[in-house]
């Protein structure tokens, strides 16, 4: 059945206000990977023509998060279970070493920053809000890679970025028992990556990376892993 779409935010008829209404109803998990955003569907529950809305669901392509099959319509990006656990054995490899280049300036003048974006997802996940908190989520670890200076570093989590959080639409709602757990993880993350221990921030990452690919399942929609 199709989900009614429903205003975020003041009622605008803008492209712009389409794309963050769609937008939230994709990383809120209210539209699954792999779900159809049918155009008059959505232009009859926003009370809004063709127009604004071909231009958001553009933008949502051009951000990866849609995909548009001709003759079909437009979809959400699926991401597999074996998509998520390759990233994760590169990220293993990589993000203890942007970790170690970005550590003096997180000694230094950014560890407010990296200090609030662990405040900003504790905030989002006592509030449920689920696209703020995977929001808080990424930034945290970008900020490793954004700092470290390097630049394959960087172009390797922009490559990720949008996988990573659509399959975090979806593992999010695995803490809602515990919401604090995600924000304790990274507490224990921001410390190690703060006293400069790449040996340690390895093994903590690790421990959020439980699942290897020789652990995935043939049916690539049996099975997802606990991401950090």
């Amino acid at each position: 059945m199709d989900h009614k779409f429903e205003w975020q935010e003041q009622r605008t008829t803008t492209p712009e206000g389409v794309y963050r209404t769609l937008r939230a109803a994709i990383l809120d998990g209210t539209v699954p990977p792999g779900g159809q955003l049918r155009e008059a569907h959505i232009a009859a529950d926003l009370g809004i023509s063709r127009s604004p809305l071909r231009e958001a669901l553009t933008k949502l392509e051009e951000e990866g998060l849609v995909v548009k099959i001709p003759y079909r319509g437009a979809f959400v990006v699926e991401v597999s279970a074996r998509e998520v656990a390759e990233i994760d054995s590169v990220r293993l490899r990589v993000e203890p070493y942007a970790a170690e280049l970005s550590a003096e300036a997180l000694r230094g003048p950014e560890r407010p920053q990296l200090l609030q974006t662990v405040e900003d997802l504790r905030r989002a996940m006592e509030k449920d809000d689920i696209p703020a908190s995977i929001d808080a989520h990424l930034r945290f670890h970008r900020l490793f890679y954004d700092l470290s200076g390097h630049g394959v570093l960087q172009s390797l989590w922009n490559g990720w970025e949008t996988k990573l959080r659509l399959h975090l639409s979806v593992d999010h709602r695995t803490y809602s028992d515990d919401p604090q757990q995600l924000v304790v993880e990274h507490e224990r993350l921001a410390a190690v990556a703060l006293g400069g221990d790449t040996d340690a921030f390895r093994q903590e990452l690790a421990a959020h990376f439980p699942m290897g690919l020789g652990d995935q399942a043939e049916d690539p929609g049996e099975r997802t892993s606990r991401h950090v």
